[in-house]
């Protein structure tokens, strides 16, 4: 079976075993840990570290890297002077979190770089209200280029269990005897309407790819526990055993809309997905984004190989009796019973629980069984 390439050709792997006795530290967040171990396992190829001047230079005015690869989010380390001065000076370093070092960072490249400029290429925004916005405004003024070497895995968890790598999805899809696979993006648990989306998939695709993303995410969303348990109950009652896997992602929301559809349909090219389900406002957030712009963003991208599926948005209609869409049903949006996820969240807020022709009562049940669902 001829299975899709990795973004790029081939897939990075920087899993090695080093010794780092005596090297100079530097501490990053656990978000950042995650982001390197997606670079060792080929989930960001064919990024091999962290982006050089050159490359975040083309990823900024392009976004592309200076090969002319597409890449739209920049994935970078920041330091303060005396640490990038240092890093220079000692060209390998030892990155650790609190949990102690789990990687080592070949120094290549030491650069500031313009953090309303930055913003803007990213979000379309330089508003500080932006989450994205406020994390690059508050970053240090430092950045290092280079590649890594990853040289030790965190503990396991219950929810790290569900993380794959893509030499592991690709030999699962290859298993099943998938050729088609669409990638479901979601950082919140599912209603009917993305059931919906899925199985629409169903009829152009082998299977479905189902990958939640675990990481930090602004106040107001679902902790990450909420979002896999509640795919696991859907995915147990409602869906075929052969047609749907699910994997977690482990890197952070980002809410740069647009840039972040390419970069989600890049990572799951490398998983081994022929397709991406892109819908409305993928990645978004607030009203920074017109409701299509993740869409209309793949036109500038011809040359992914990854291809995005489009989908209106479905709800249940009262007339037709039947989960639909605006392609098929016409009737006025007085007989439409849908939901935003703003809404959504205001419900279970105020301890009531949504009707079924919005989320599945097993997927309700689950939300329910937390005492504090949403990151505070």
């Amino acid at each position: 079976m001829n299975a899709i390439k990795p973004h790029g050709g081939k897939l990075v792997n920087r899993i090695t075993q080093k010794n780092t006795n005596g090297m100079f530290s530097v501490s990053v967040s656990e978000d950042l840990a995650n982001d390197v171990e997606n670079i060792a396992d080929g989930i960001f190829s064919p990024l091999e570290g962290f982006l050089s001047k050159p490359d975040f230079d083309s990823v900024i005015t392009k976004g592309r890297l200076s090969n002319d690869l597409a890449w739209t989010v920049p994935i970078v380390l920041d330091v303060d002077k005396d640490s990038a001065q240092k890093a220079k000076d000692f060209k390998d370093i030892a990155l650790q979190t609190t949990h102690g070092v789990f990687a080592i960072l070949h120094v290549e490249d030491s650069y500031t770089f313009d953090k309303t400029k930055t913003s803007q290429a990213v979000y379309g925004t330089t508003d500080i209200n932006h989450p994205g916005v406020a994390k690059t405004m508050s970053m240090n003024d430092y950045l290092l280029g280079g590649k890594i070497d990853y040289i030790k895995r965190p503990d396991a968890d219950p929810i790290r269990k569900y993380r794959l790598t893509p030499n592991d999805t690709r030999k699962a899809f290859s298993d099943a005897g998938w050729k088609t696979i669409a990638a479901f993006q979601t950082r919140n648990p599912p209603h009917v309407a993305h059931e919906m989306l899925q199985k629409e998939s169903f009829l152009s695709c082998d299977g479905v790819f189902v990958n939640p993303l675990i990481g930090k995410k602004k106040s107001g969303d679902f902790i990450d526990q909420v979002i896999l348990e509640s795919y696991l109950a859907m995915i147990s009652n409602y869906y075929p055993n052969n047609r749907c896997t699910l994997a977690t992602l482990h890197t952070e929301m980002r809410y740069a809309g647009p840039k972040e559809a390419i970069h989600h349909a890049i990572m799951r090219q490398n998983y081994g997905c022929t397709n991406i389900i892109i819908g409305r406002d993928h990645a978004g957030v607030g009203k920074y984004y017109s409701p299509f712009a993740a869409q209309d963003i793949f036109s500038d991208y011809p040359d992914l190989d990854i291809k995005p599926l489009f989908f209106p948005a479905f709800y249940y209609c009262k007339k037709c009796l039947a989960f639909t869409n605006e392609r098929a049903c016409p009737h006025s949006p007085d007989f439409h019973e849908q939901i935003s996820g703003t809404k959504l969240r205001q419900i279970i807020d105020e301890g009531k629980s949504p009707s079924e022709f919005i989320m599945r009562p097993e997927v309700v049940k689950v939300i329910q069984s937390f005492k504090k669902p949403f990151v505070e």
